[in-house]
């Protein structure tokens, strides 16, 4: 049993309240962090699996390896802890990771000792060569946990995070994420489906601009700037549903609208339709016909299906080869309930795209065909749905047809005029096709729509700004991509070639150390073969600069 007080190295750590000290300072930590932290001390000195980690910390919950990597990239910068040369939190490569600091438990003698520690080399996940734009499928509310101040080139000005009305004057407006309450907690799943979907509502108004919130629930930049915030809480007992949502004014902090909702599961789909009208009712919008049409149509009249659909995202969203096979027989459970189901076949589709993304076993560029039909198939059940044209972009974009990718995340934004994602993944295209001018722009439209962007939209800018020959602007935001997660290969290649570029040879062969770590044969060329980027200048530049480490 670990006390609720110990003392990790030089620091204090204080379980009950979340905070860990040294002297004046106190830092406070978020309680999963603090989670992680107590499992590594009980631990200390012995390796522990990213899969034990998960496990313990989010018993029963899907959840990616995101989550973890932010939590010990947190743990480090509140302990200040350096990852290259570690003195706390050790990562130990296709492993896991280890405490190797003293840990003491209250004011009784070292319970554990530390390993005297080494220096680590980053695990860099995924295959070699199936690293670029996949997270941003995470979207809406998976992309991770708040973030500090975004560098200094979105500090204000055009980069700023919209404030209570947008440029056009539109109000905004934020979904937190869903609550999960009781002894159905493990089906966190549904909380978010349903916060995500009620933001996918909304974001089809034209008449208000939505923010995608942090995952973490008040806490995100978004919920601090929108001028409304919705939130809510999720219990399933049996056959039961009970929904509690909230609509509050943040200029006033007058809360405006409140329901409960007990009613049978199978009412699922109709409950969300009153909370969408509910909500709508109060804010102050117009809607169009067209608007008022597609809100009225609910993506599926089977609540079986739609709990599938849920379960199937959150597992794909979870990244892994493994994952991303539950996923595919989930949707394929909704489309055997469903045959209409537009939105699984696009996530169906999304499963066959990744499998070429992940380079799995027997996965060919058929995989990338097969994706495409399932996705045309969804366009034809129903043309009005976002994400179906944001799958259809990302596979035409894997298929390097960057034309017909571009014209269907223009449709996307078309339907949703806050669709961080399609902003962000047509920002990457126009950088692989020779244009990176046109992609910061479109990143900072993203970043605007969601100011907790992961670490994927810091990446596309690095890259947009080696090409565009801002190396000062590329490193701010590579490293940035970087301290969000570490593993990265994309962002290494992308560092080494502008740390290169910058004259700084000894940093960018270190950068060129850690993609050897993981794989000792690693070539470039070899990783070009099923890279995007089809601009023979850029080929050319990121060859040359990358050959200098010897990649």
């Amino acid at each position: 049993m670990i006390p609720r007080r110990l003392h990790i190295g030089g620091w204090w750590v204080d379980r009950a309240t979340n905070e860990i000290g040294r002297g004046d300072e106190t830092v406070r930590v978020e309680p999963k962090v603090m989670e992680v932290l107590m499992v590594l001390a009980d631990r200390a000195a012995t390796v522990v699996s990213r899969e034990e980690l998960l496990s313990v910390v989010w018993p029963g919950v899907v959840v990616g390896d995101e989550a973890l990597t932010q939590s010990i990239i947190k743990l480090r910068k509140a302990l200040g802890d350096n990852p290259r040369s570690p003195a706390f939190i050790e990562t130990i490569p296709k492993r896991g990771y280890r405490l190797i600091a003293p840990v003491v438990g209250g004011d009784g003698p070292a319970s554990r000792t530390s390993m005297k520690p080494g220096r680590p080399r980053v695990r860099l996940l995924g295959a070699i060569a199936g690293v670029v734009l996949a997270v941003i499928v995470a979207g809406a509310y998976f992309s991770g946990v708040e973030m500090p101040p975004l560098p200094r080139m979105f500090a204000g000005g055009d980069g700023a995070a919209v404030g209570y009305e947008d440029a056009a004057g539109l109000p905004t407006v934020t979904v937190l994420p869903f609550e999960t309450v009781g002894a159905g907690a493990e089906q966190g799943y549904l909380a978010r489906g349903i916060s995500s979907d009620l933001m996918t509502d909304l974001s089809r108004l034209s008449g208000v601009r939505v923010i995608v919130a942090s995952a973490e629930a008040g806490n995100g930049r978004a919920a601090k700037s929108a001028r409304y915030v919705v939130g809510g809480s999720v219990q399933r007992a049996g056959a039961i549903l009970r929904i509690n949502v909230w609509l509050t004014d943040a200029r006033t902090n007058e809360q405006l609208w409140s329901r409960r909702y007990e009613r049978p599961f199978g009412d699922l789909l109709a409950i969300q339709n009153e909370i969408s009208r509910g909500l709508i009712e109060r804010l102050p919008t117009l809607l169009s016909d067209a608007e008022r049409r597609r809100l009225a149509k609910r993506y599926t009249r089977s609540a079986e299906a739609y709990e599938d659909f849920l379960h199937a995202r959150a597992l794909f969203l979870v990244r892994r080869p493994e994952a991303n096979e539950q996923a595919r027989a989930l949707y394929t459970k909704a489309l055997d309930l469903d045959p209409q189901f537009a939105r699984a076949y696009a996530g169906l589709a999304m499963t066959y795209a990744m499998d070429y993304r992940y380079q799995s076993p027997g996965a060919s560029p058929a995989a990338l065909d097969r994706a495409l039909k399932l996705a045309e198939t969804a366009r034809k059940i129903d043309p009005d749905i976002p994400e179906v044209y944001w799958a259809i972009g990302f596979i035409h974009a894997q298929s390097r047809r960057h034309d017909q990718a571009i014209e269907a995340l223009e449709k996307a934004i078309e339907l949703n005029r806050s669709y961080a994602d399609a902003y962000a993944l047509m920002g990457g295209i126009y950088t692989y096709i020779g244009q990176p001018a046109r992609t910061v722009p479109l990143l900072r439209t993203a970043l605007r729509f969601n100011p907790d962007g992961g670490y994927l939209y810091f990446l596309l800018l690095g890259r947009a700004y080696l090409f565009e020959n801002d190396l000062d602007q590329a490193l701010i935001n590579l490293r940035e991509a970087l301290r969000r997660n570490s593993e990265d290969v994309e962002a290494h290649i992308y560092l080494a070639a502008t740390l290169v570029a910058k004259g700084n040879r000894s940093a960018a062969e270190s950068e060129a150390d850690e993609i050897r770590a993981r794989d000792a044969s690693f070539s470039m060329r070899d990783w070009l073969k099923t890279y995007p980027l089809t601009s023979p200048r850029e080929i050319q530049r990121l060859l040359e600069l990358t050959a200098k480490v010897q990649l």
